[in-house]
């Protein structure tokens, strides 16, 4: 399966306690770098999301935000104690009454008197429960739209595969008539030059120019790449790293085939290579 490290999903969830929203973004990241924009209320969430999302995800820069709405019968509420503000007012009237010039004492002093006014601690819980619930949810959409993505750039790698195995066959087929043509061509040289044909001379400089122009290693290190590559693109795992270095390797083979060319069909062939295996890499640097 292959897998796109761009990809978008989101879900809603709703419930008592309001609704929420859970966005997830990739893009391409030689590793896996995830970053979390969070409620305050589900700050304490984030250790297990990462935990859950590296068992999902192995490559990509990952942006994960989520919004809550709490309903309205959900929201900030405050707790008066009766008890303390009757006994800071009495406390206040008390002192008035000894004072020669009483101040006014407001609601609002009273309730800035510790212990009048606090805030209850709210369950979060339940929207826990459903964030975490969510967040599952919308990486396993993230995961099918990064195979869907990955799976539409199928059909460009075995296209240039195809393209290179017939180049490959190409040249391999060429070189046996390459070779004796240079042969040829250094007895003529030899013959113009009016040098005696000396049989051992000859053998040397033809082992030397044979060692110079055999590409036979060459293109099969092409052909074990290309093979590799298809059974890669078979595989269930991640195989973007794997790929980035076999579009490396066969790159390498593609140059020295270039610089060992003896014949401008073969220098035409390496370059038509390394404009396929260029193509096919800048695709591999999306896939995780």
């Amino acid at each position: 399966m292959i897998r796109s490290m761009t990809a978008f999903a989101r879900k809603d969830a709703q419930g008592d306690w309001g609704s929420l929203t859970c966005e997830v973004r990739t893009v391409n990241h030689r590793y896996l770098e995830p970053s979390f924009r969070l409620p305050d209320a589900l700050r304490e969430l984030e250790t297990g999301l990462r935990d859950a999302l590296r068992g999902r995800l192995k490559r990509g820069k990952v942006d994960v935000s989520m919004r809550l709405q709490l309903a309205e019968s959900s929201g900030q509420r405050f707790e008066i104690s009766d008890e303390v503000a009757k006994a800071v007012n009495e406390a206040a009237n008390h002192v008035n009454r000894i004072l020669d010039n009483p101040a006014h004492i407001s609601a609002l002093d009273i309730l800035r008197w510790p212990g009048v006014l606090s805030v209850p601690e709210q369950d979060f819980g339940p929207v826990r429960s459903a964030a975490t619930q969510l967040f599952e949810d919308v990486v396993a959409e993230l995961v099918v739209v990064r195979e869907r993505e990955g799976e539409r750039l199928r059909p460009l790698f075995e296209e240039r595969l195809t393209a290179m195995t017939g180049l490959v066959s190409e040249v391999r087929a060429l070189m046996p008539d390459l070779l004796t043509a240079q042969e040829q061509n250094l007895r003529s040289r030899f013959e113009k030059a009016q040098v005696e044909l000396e049989p051992e001379r000859v053998a040397q400089e033809m082992v030397l120019l044979a060692h110079k122009s055999d590409v036979a290693e060459e293109l099969d290190r092409l052909s074990a790449h290309i093979t590799e590559v298809t059974d890669t693109l078979k595989s269930d795992e991640p195989i973007g790293r794997r790929l980035d270095f076999l579009m490396q390797e066969l790159n390498r083979e593609a140059n020295t085939l270039s610089s060992k060319s003896i014949d401008a069909r073969v220098t035409r062939a390496a370059v038509d290579l390394k404009v396929l295996i260029e193509q096919m890499r800048e695709q591999v640097q999306n896939l995780e």
